[in-house]
This record gives structure tokens, C-alpha cells and sequence, in this order.
């Protein structure tokens, strides 16, 4: 069925044309045209429709009407191939996760559990990544099929070919009055070539130096012309293998360098239920004479008798941390395709078709089992077994990926040109995308394993007084090895499907010469759209009816029908002073009712001295509806563990220490539930911007602008350790407990059972974690941009480009009657950091045949480990992380003028993320996987060869 639509797509595609002229669609000529002169284009020209034009025009990301200046008063950064290929990006999702703007923490393939560890987002300056509008050429991306963080809808950047890639706008701030939902954030426009100068094939070969993620990529693109007809057609294959724990040094082994020594694995563990001290009951007391050494070829021979002070013998291995992936293997498939069709002078038909294909595996570990609490007859004691799986049981760490395969493709229908000899343009475009997921996912099944253990426990002997069951367990039975068959007996794969789609029909009509102003002519564009999208999460029936072991799934469906309205007004009122002015007004009919928000924007230019000086300004508002799955995610949860912070803290066990808090204290498994509500209103948000652009002479130009959100109504994806770690302070009076926020964390977080011991709590057994309305959030930052560009006559020309940005202030309220939160102060809120600087400084030889550049990325400080539980700086052992600094270094040579001929090394000095031991021993990943990875130096060749035609 995929490869009918996809053929039947592809025939539609080339019947019709591509080049969508939708809000913010720049061409590649007009992106060339923009980088080699900043200035006003002076000359008259013709468009498709042959009629004379005053000025040359473009299309800029951030406005509905062609411009005749590239600078406006909304900043837009703009990033071209050329740029992404010199500073050594491999992927659109490095692209942007690596601008100064993505300031945010956000998780990632390296986010080891995740419910998208697929997926690749950004945050801009640490707002939700669901804030920020994606487009491609203009058209709104299609959301991912999947929850982020199990709660919300987004967008993934890993299914874009960087090769089909012309140009990236990035536009800061809210731009609603354009754009409609999600835009409030900022815009990110990804601009696909248009064109190409001549048949093209690529080959890249990558290889990491310290062990795995070998990728290999192949591309090949060409245009053909059939008389009115243009076609052109890209196809991009890539390739690249995992990267394991065990292939980096911080993560082979549990930490060695932190606040406590490195603690192995508790592979094989029994545990006192009622013992504070000396709670783990010694292997070779529960099997005589043969302890862990029945075992010891697991974990590649690392297994052995360890030793935790105060708690007592287990066995286990240190070099279990690493059986997991920081990257996912990812194969992918790609293909684009454009083309056009002029029927007149008054008519041109276009069609665009972007299909994706990708797989990606990883693993989060090998899995564990872990027993109810029983009463061991022979102990006399309540105790839990703890087991977890080595590779060797599981026949290899390749068996046990988890394998999704994403499909998904955008499609563009459209008519465009103009009404006669008058200065009205139309363009009319059918857009449909989807986006299709399969979740292939390793298991453990509840029943067969319990019977596995239930038989090493023995038959129930009776229940004690607390109502445990009682056995007689053979130990000697759980300190071996499982049997291949019995392995696989109790595990196997579950299987979950999940779907996006989005059709929108949309007119345009344009008039850049509406009638004349002192300044030059007004402009006028207004648009109709509507259409329909929906969104389905179909998982596996057995992991909502407790069939698989701990693990359980979201679940939803719903669809709604939209229609908006955007009127945009340009008017140059002096040579000096522009103004434009646009309001769009969006509804959204859902389960019977309706959503609807009308938002506007008001930007300002003033040149005093012509193009030497831009003074510029907005002020708007933005909005962000809510969204399918907030309204329509069914009841779904899921099993996580998380320190008990209020007892661990009652035995003196703080946040510096919590890790060693005894017993199942440290560790408490909990079940997880959140909700959609379709009772769910719009966020809504007012934004403006302040900047210049200074451009003395020719070649330099410095940019700053400064921006403020204000936002409000935001859905507040309560974080269940964040709930209990809340819940904690507000019982031990760090937080005032009558407030919202203690009352609304003590509703939410549910302790049943019975305490380890007197004067503690019974343990959490549940967290809820629903969406309401109820957040604010203010936050102001700065983006400042300097580029140099010089020729050094026969020593060839120097280009040279640096961005800085500042999160100046960043305040929540999680709950009406809170106080707010300062997030640059509170690192238990946020670990996002506050700056960034980036620069590249490249070198050309006169005959463009060698080519250098040199790149470097500045990540500020961020809150080390024990700063994040402590919330404050100032406690012993807080504080904070060094910058993050690393180097990318880029060579280009072309022996003949057809072929280029590439070295690229990333992250040459092979920094790893700073090294942060406030974390404890316990820990497998002693960084914050929300803002580093530990992928390390990279190298890569590259051959471009363009045939002459």
C-alpha cells in the first residue's frame, strides 16, 4: 500500500510543477542572490508572468509580501548549505540543535528510555519544544506520531535530507499573525533546492575515534527539461551504526570519579525489606560453596562478588553500565522531487513531493525482574530478588533493540501567476502530509516471567502477618544463568502503530503595488486557508492489559477540521520609516465545539542613513492550540522508578547522597497516569523584538536584537519526579505546603503500603500527572550577529561569522497563586543553559580550489548534578559545570573544476561533556543526557562530483 501512494504521489509530482510560493518560500537563486549583495537590488525585472516590476522582489521567511530589502524589521537568521557543509553538520537536526538560538535542554536519542528516542527536536532559549512552527518551503511540517516525554505533540527534524537542503531560515519570536498555532517560540523554515546547476552525485564516509557510529551516505540529483515542463529529482541513502555505552570511557563503567565509589550493577541481588544496615543478604551464604561463581562468565567475564558498605554483599558488574545506546542505528531513505509546468504566460502548475524512509534500533539495556516483597521462611525476613539480564542471555545485545520505522511524505499541489495585466498575483496550493510509525519494542511478558521466578521461589508456603506470601526459595537456581529457551520464552517484541495526517487547501492573493506611498509602493497579501488533521496511537493491546512486564503505553485518537484567515499590509510611508501590519484570525472545530484565537503583528523599520543603519522593532501576539493528542490522548500511563525524597531525607539521606539511601528507598517503582482534555485552551502569548543592523562598509554587517515573550494559559506536562521530589520539600518545609503547588503535589503523588519503619511513610506506588491550563512563563533574550567578509586579492577572500545569544531573564509560574520561579536561579526547574556563542572563520584560494574553515561552539555553564536536587548553587557540592567547548575543522580541495574533494573532523579535540562529580557511583550516565552526549571526535570524507552536461 506505501509503495502505491508513494508511486501514485510521484506521477501527481511530476504531472504538475513544485516551487511553492507559500509565506517564506525563498528560491535558491534568490537565497544566492541575498548572500552576495544585503543591499536593495536597483535593477528592473520580469517575473513569470511577464510583467515589468519596479524592483527586484523576494520572498522573506516572516512576511506574505515579496520585499525588495532582505533585512526587515523581523530578524531572520539564515544559514545555507555551503555553511552547514563547512562548519562539518552531518544531519538538520545538528543544524539547528547547534544554533546559538537552542539554548534549551531537550531530550534525544541519548536520552536513554524516552518514549521518542528516535526523534530530534530543539528548544528555543529553553521554551517547550512544541513552541516552535516547522516548515518546509513554507508548508507546515506534519507532527511526529509519537509523544514527546509521553505527553506531547512535536515535531522531529531526523527525517530531512540535509543534501536536498538549499537554506534554513530561523526566525525568533512570535509569528502567529503569519504562521497561526505554534508559532510562538520562533519559525523555522527549511528551504529544499530548486534548482541545480548540473547532475550531481555524493559520497560521504564517516567513522568515530572512539568506536562505533560508522555512517555512510550516498546522494545523486538531476534536472531535465521537457519544453514547458521542468523536472528535478534528489535521492539520498544513509547509513549509520550504533553508538554502545561501553564504546566511550565515561560510560563504560559506573562513574569512579563522583561523590561516591563506583558502585557495580545489582545483577543479582536479595534484599531485606526491613533492614536499614547490612540489607543485602550475602550470595555465598545463600548458595554455599558456589556464591557468584556460578555466574561469573556473565557480563563478558566481568561478573563477581562486590561489597557496598553498609548494605552487604551482591553480585555484580561494573561494565553492565554501557549495555545501552547513546546512538540509535539509523538506516534512511529519502526522495525529493520537483517540478513545473508553465501552461501560459498567467498560469504556471507545480507539485512537490518529499518522501522519507526510516529505521532506527536501539537499546535502553538489557532488562531486569524484579520480585514482589515475600517472607523467606528460611531468612525469617521480608526480602525482594532483583535480577538483571546479561548480553549472554540474551543471545547478543543486537536481540534486543528496539526497531522503529518512521514513513512519512509531504505532497504540494498548486496553481499560481496573475490576474491579467493588473499587479494582483494569485497562488493556489493543496498541501497533504503524513506521517506513519511502527514501534517494534523488546519485552518482557508478565505471566511467563513471573512463572520463570515463581518457580525458582517455590510453592507459596502460607502468608505472614504483614499478608507477604511465604517461600522457600532455591537460590542456587537464581544465582545461574538462564537457559536461551527459557530467555526467550518470557520475552519477545510488542508491536504499536501510530499515525499523523494534515490536509490544508490554501489561497493567496498578492499585490506588491497596491498604490504609492513617499516611501516606495504598499503591499497587500491576504489568504484563506482550511482543512483537516488527525492523529492516531494504536500500541500493542498487551501493553494496556498488564501483559508486559512494567511497561506500559499511551493511547488516542481524534481528528478536527481548521480555517483561518491572514490579511498582511505593507506600507514604506518614507524613505526612512516601513511599517507592516498583519492579523490572522485560526478556528479549530473539535468534539463539538470550537477552539479560536485571533492574533496580530506590527513591525517597524527605520533607516536613517539609508542602508548604512536598520532600526527595527515588532510587537504581537501568539497563540499555540491545543493540540490532537491534549485533547484526545485516552488514559495512559507508566512504570518508572524515582528516589523516595521525603524518607531518604527523614534517614539523613540528602539530596548530595540520595543514591545511597538504603533499601528500595533509593529506588521506589511507581505507576504513572496522565490524560488528554479536550476542555484545553489555547496558549496564548504576547511577544515583541528590538534590534539594529549596522553595515558601515561593504562585507560587514553587525546585528542585535533583543526579544520578550509573555505567555500565558501554558499546559503544564507535570514531570512525575519533579512531583516527587516537590512533594518532598513542601513535607519537609522547604516549601510552603499550603501553597498550589505542595496542595497540588500531594493530591498527585499516592503512598499506599506499609512504611520500611517507624516514623517514615508508606512508599509511592502512584503518580498522576495530568494537563491543565495553568502556567505563565516570561523570558527575555538576546541574538547577536557579527559577519566579515574581505578578498585578500591573490591570497583568495576570508569569510568570517560569529552568533552570541543571552537568556537575560527566564521566570515560571506553575500554578496561579505561585510565586514565580527564577529558572536561571532554580536548576531543580531548569538546566537549560543561559548562552551560547558560535563562530566559523573560513578561507577560499582564488581559484576555489582549496577551501578551510574553522568552527568552534561555546556552550555556557550549567548546574551540576547535585545543584539540580538541592536548587541552589550554595549548598555543598553544588555549583556549576564549565562552558563546553568544541572545535569542528573543515578542508575542501577540487584537483578539476567537476570534483570536490572533502576532509571534515568534528569535535577535534574529542572534548567529552565537563566533568560533573557531584554525581554518585551509582551512576551509568554522569552527565546530563538533556544537554550533552559523549559521541566525541568525529571524521569524515567526502567526494562531490557535478557532470557537465
Amino acid at each position: 500500500m506505501l509503495k502505491s501512494k508513494l508511486c501514485a504521489a510521484v506521477l501527481l509530482a511530476l504531472a504538475f510543477g513544485s516551487a511553492s510560493a507559500y509565506a517564506g518560500n525563498v528560491s535558491a537563486d534568490d537565497a544566492a542572490n541575498a548572500a552576495q549583495d544585503q543591499s536593495s537590488p536597483g535593477t528592473s525585472t520580469q517575473d513569470v508572468t511577464g510583467k515589468p516590476k519596479k524592483l527586484e522582489t523576494v520572498s522573506v521567511t516572516g512576511s506574505l509580501i515579496p520585499q525588495t530589502q532582505i533585512e526587515t524589521s523581523k530578524p531572520v537568521i539564515t544559514i545555507t548549505a555551503q555553511q552547514m557543509k563547512d562548519r562539518g553538520f552531518t544531519s538538520v537536526a545538528d543544524v539547528l540543535r547547534e544554533g546559538t538560538f537552542a539554548t534549551g535542554s531537550v531530550q534525544g536519542s541519548n536520552y536513554s528510555g524516552g518514549f521518542t528516542q528516535t526523534a530530534k527536536t530543539i528548544s528555543f532559549f529553553g521554551l517547550d519544544p512544541s513552541y516552535t512552527k516547522y516548515l518546509i518551503d513554507g508548508l507546515p511540517m506534519g507532527d511526529f506520531p509519537a509523544l514527546y516525554n509521553g505527553t506531547e505533540a512535536f515535531n522531529s527534524l531526523t527525517s530531512i535530507p540535509i543534501e536536498m537542503v538549499d537554506h534554513i531560515d530561523v526566525l525568533p519570536g512570535g509569528n502567529s499573525s503569519i504562521y497561526g498555532s505554534d508559532a510562538i517560540a520562533g519559525v523555522i523554515n527549511i528551504v529544499l533546492k530548486k534548482k541545480l546547476d548540473a547532475p550531481v552525485v555524493d559520497a560521504r564516509y564517516g567513522w568515530h575515534t572512539g568506536g562505533g557510529g560508522v555512517d555512510r551516505r550516498v546522494y545523486g540529483a538531476d534536472g531535465f527539461t521537457f519544453g514547458k515542463l521542468n523536472v528535478m529529482t534528489g535521492v539520498q541513502i544513509e547509513s549509520t551504526d550504533p553508538i554502545w555505552g561501553f564504546n566511550r570511557s565515561l560510560t563504560r563503567t559506573y562513574f569512579n570519579q563522583g561523590t561516591s565509589p563506583a558502585t557495580a550493577a545489582r545483577n543479582y541481588l536479595v534484599i531485606s525489606q526491613t533492614q536499614i544496615a547490612n540489607a543485602y543478604y550475602d550470595p555465598n551464604h545463600l548458595n554455599p560453596g558456589i556464591g557468584c561463581s556460578a555466574a561469573t562468565g556473565e557480563f563478558n567475564g566481568t561478573l563477581g562478588l562486590q561489597n557496598r558498605p553498609g548494605r552487604g554483599n551482591y553480585c555484580g558488574s561494573q561494565y553492565a553500565a554501557g549495555y545501552y545506546t547513546e546512538a540509535s542505528q539509523d538506516h534512511s531513505a529519502n526522495l525529493y522531487t520537483r517540478a513545473t509546468y508553465d501552461v501560459s504566460d498567467d498560469l504556471q502548475l507545480y507539485g512537490n513531493l518529499l518522501y522519507s524512509y526510516d529505521q532506527q534500533k536501539y537499546s535502553t539495556g538489557t532488562g531486569f525482574y524484579q520480585s514482589p516483597t515475600y517472607f523467606d521462611n528460611t531468612l525469617q525476613d521480608e526480602v525482594m530478588l532483583q535480577r538483571e539480564f546479561s548480553p549472554e542471555e540474551t543471545g547478543g545485545l543486537r536481540n534486543i533493540m528496539d526497531n522503529n520505522v518512521e514513513n512519512s511524505w509531504l505532497m504540494t499541489l498548486g496553481a499560481k501567476g496573475g490576474f491579467g495585466q493588473s499587479n494582483w498575483d494569485y497562488d493556489v496550493t493543496f498541501n497533504h502530509s503524513e506521517d506513519h510509525l511502527q514501534q517494534r519494542t523488546w519485552q518482557r511478558w508478565t505471566t511467563p516471567i513471573n512463572n520463570y521466578f515463581g518457580n525458582i521461589l517455590g510453592p507459596q508456603l502460607g502468608v505472614d502477618p504483614n499478608g507477604a506470601p511465604i517461600y522457600q526459595p532455591n537460590y542456587q537456581a537464581f544465582y545461574s544463568p538462564i537457559s536461551r529457551a527459557s530467555f526467550n520464552a518470557f520475552t519477545g517484541y510488542s508491536e504499536s502503530y501510530a499515525k499523523t495526517w494534515d490536509n490544508m487547501l490554501r489561497t493567496q492573493v498578492t499585490d506588491t503595488s497596491l498604490f504609492t506611498l513617499p516611501g516606495g509602493d504598499a503591499g497587500l497579501a491576504m489568504v484563506v486557508e482550511g482543512g483537516n488533521q488527525g492523529w492516531n496511537y494504536t500500541p500493542d493491546a498487551r501493553t494496556l492489559s498488564g501483559q508486559t512486564y512494567q511497561v506500559t503505553d499511551v493511547s488516542g485518537e481524534g481528528h478536527r477540521s481548521r480555517y483561518a484567515g491572514t490579511v498582511e499590509f505593507n506600507a514604506p510611508l518614507f524613505s526612512m520609516l516601513t511599517a507592516d501590519l498583519s492579523g490572522r484570525y485560526d478556528g479549530y472545530n473539535v468534539a463539538g465545539g470550537t477552539v479560536s484565537h485571533a492574533t496580530y503583528n506590527l513591525g517597524v523599520e527605520f533607516r536613517p542613513f539609508g542602508d548604512l543603519l536598520l532600526l527595527r522593532g515588532t510587537y504581537g501576539t501568539a497563540f499555540k492550540a491545543p493540540t490532537l493528542p491534549d485533547e484526545f490522548q485516552g488514559p495512559s500511563g507508566s512504570y518508572a522508578s524515582t528516589p523516595d525524597y521525603y524518607n531518604c531525607a527523614k534517614l539523613g539521606y540528602s539530596a548530595a547522597n540520595v543514591a545511597n539511601c538504603p533499601g528500595i528507598l533509593s529506588q521506589e517503582s511507581y505507576f504513572s497516569q496522565n490524560s488528554g482534555n479536550p476542555k484545553l485552551q489555547p496558549i496564548i502569548a504576547k511577544t515583541f523584538s528590538l534590534g539594529f543592523v549596522l553595515s558601515p562598509f561593504e562585507g560587514f554587517a553587525l546585528k542585535s536584537d533583543y526579544y520578550h515573550y509573555n505567555i500565558r494559559n501554558e499546559v503544564a506536562p507535570q514531570n512525575a519526579d519533579f512531583l516527587a521530589r516537590t512533594e518532598a520539600n513542601c513535607r519537609l518545609g522547604a516549601l510552603d505546603i499550603n501553597s498550589p503547588t505542595c496542595q497540588e503535589a500531594l493530591s498527585k503523588v499516592i503512598r499506599t503500603g506499609t512504611p520500611m519503619q517507624a516514623g517514615l511513610l508508606p512508599p509511592i506506588t502512584q503518580i498522576n500527572t495530568p494537563k491543565v491550563n495553568v502556567a505563565r512563563e516570561y523570558l527575555n533574550a538576546v541574538i547577536t550577529e557579527l559577519s566579515y567578509s574581505h578578498g585578500i586579492g591573490a591570497y583568495g577572500s576570508i569569510n568570517a561569522k560569529t552568533s552570541w545569544s543571552d537568556i537575560v531573564t527566564h521566570r515560571s509560574q506553575q500554578f496561579t497563586g505561585d510565586p514565580y520561579i527564577n529558572l536561571l536561579r532554580s536548576p531543580f526547574y531548569s538546566t537549560d543553559f543561559k548562552s551560547r556563542v558560535d563562530g566559523s572563520v573560513s578561507w577560499l584560494s582564488p581559484a576555489q580550489m582549496w577551501g578551510v574553515t574553522v568552527y568552534g561552539i561555546r556552550d555556557g555553564a550549567s548546574p551540576n548534578y547535585i545543584a539540580t536536587l538541592d536548587n541552589n548553587y550554595t549548598g555543598q557540592g553544588a555549583g556549576r559545570l564549565a562552558p563546553w567547548i568544541r572545535y569542528n575543522i573543515s578542508a575542501s580541495y577540487s584537483p578539476i573544476k567537476s570534483l570536490e574533494l572533502s576532509l571534515e573532523i568534528d569535535n577535534v579535540f574529542n572534548k567529552m561533556p565537563p566533568l560533573d562529580r557531584s554525581y554518585p557511583g551509582t551512576q551509568s550516565q554522569p552527565y546530563n543526557s538533556l544537554n550533552y552526549n559523549v559521541e566525541g571526535r568525529e571524521f569524515m570524507v567526502e567526494a562531490t562530483y557535478k557532470f557537465n552536461k
